[in-house]
């Protein structure tokens, strides 16, 4: 759609619309875009968790346990300023390791430590979706995927597939970790947030809530034609029905809507992983993000029809002097015009004739 010195899909609608006005007799209006939701800060989507470290006398009493290194880095400096995906990670390096410490010290007839360190394992796997949550949903990173940008150039044609595979990887993994296997690349866990981060669910928004504007206008104009009669003149067709048609078919057909489907291709490959995340991870939202869902929903639900409805505003323009007159045939003007010639030029034909006949 966007070209050189076109500055992206605005100007494609701006032209459609101003096309419509010579046939529609009708002038464009101004079309606004409403305001998108933005997802809170991730400050105020995260669910305080209590660190639960272990006491020092604790770690030293560990001493035997794999799961010792993991306390101590967890209970250093940097453990406790780790930001949540590091602190996820630590939790199920601890998730992973504990239950072979506790045999160790049972083992070792340290049954309280055994049992201290079992109540521990305990309250970790019931804060696992919380911490899974505020590692994932919660953090900049997918705060950034609906960052919403400055222009939309020559969106969706840049868009790239590593945000969705990162999205279906993060599912995978959170799936796997809910299930029990806590095991966890740092790197690569890392790696996916980032590539979320570069994602562009926010541009799809923007581009959606644009089309929807516009053909909003669109469609004010062909309600407002039609109010005033439409294409009909009496028995007749407008010859503006022609233009119309050479219009829509130009511009909307072969212009807006490969454009159109393009988006709707993007929002079937990126919203389907996010809303499974969500749904996995449903039971702990808080209420900041589930309002946050409900406002993103609702605007999706009424920005991704926009095409739909427009087609609809179309087909019933199209078909409104049919539905005026269903039992006459309705032509155009210079159609009309060329039956009254062939009818006269038939009637003159048979005057001839008939003169001819009597005069032999």
């Amino acid at each position: 759609m966007a070209g050189c010195g076109n500055p992206g899909p605005e100007q494609a609608f701006d032209t459609y619309l101003s096309r419509l006005e010579r046939p529609l007799g009708t002038a464009a209006p101004p079309w606004e875009r409403e305001p998108v939701p933005r997802p809170p800060r991730a400050a105020k989507l995260h669910i305080p968790l209590a660190p639960g470290r272990l006491a020092a006398l604790d770690f030293l009493a560990l001493r035997g346990c794999e799961l010792q290194v993991t306390v101590g880095k967890r209970n250093s400096s940097l453990g406790r300023l780790a930001p949540p995906s590091q602190e996820l990670l630590l939790e199920l390096e601890f998730l992973r390791l504990a239950p072979a410490c506790i045999k160790y010290l049972k083992e070792e007839d340290q049954e309280t430590l055994a049992s201290a360190l079992s109540a521990a394992l305990d309250s970790k796997r019931r804060e696992l979706p919380s911490r899974i949550y505020n590692a994932t949903l919660a953090t900049d990173e997918f705060r950034s995927l609906w960052q919403a940008p400055q222009a939309l150039g020559d969106y969706p044609e840049s868009t790239s597939s590593a945000p969705l595979s990162a999205l279906d990887g993060i599912n995978a993994l959170a799936s796997r970790w809910l299930s029990g296997d806590y095991s966890a690349n740092n790197r690569d866990f890392e790696m996916l947030l980032s590539d979320v981060a570069r994602g562009d669910a926010g541009s799809l928004l923007a581009a959606l809530n644009l089309q929807k504007a516009a053909l909003e206008g669109a469609n004010a104009m062909l309600r407002e034609h039609r109010d005033g009669g439409g294409f009909c003149q009496g028995k007749l067709l407008s010859p503006d029905l022609d233009i119309f048609k050479n219009v829509v078919e130009k511009f909307f057909i072969r212009g807006i809507q490969p454009w159109s489907a393009a988006l709707s291709q993007r929002l079937h490959g990126l919203l389907p992983p996010v809303r499974q995340l969500e749904t996995q991870l449903s039971a702990v939202l808080p209420p900041a993000y589930r309002e946050w869902r409900r406002q993103r929903e609702n605007v999706l639900d009424t920005v991704s029809d926009a095409p739909r409805q427009h087609v609809q505003q179309v087909q019933q323009t199209l078909e409104s002097c049919r539905t005026q007159s269903p039992e006459t045939p309705l032509k155009t003007a210079a159609s009309q015009r060329r039956q009254a010639a062939n009818e006269w030029a038939a009637s003159t034909s048979a005057g001839t004739s008939a003169s001819g006949a009597c005069c032999g």
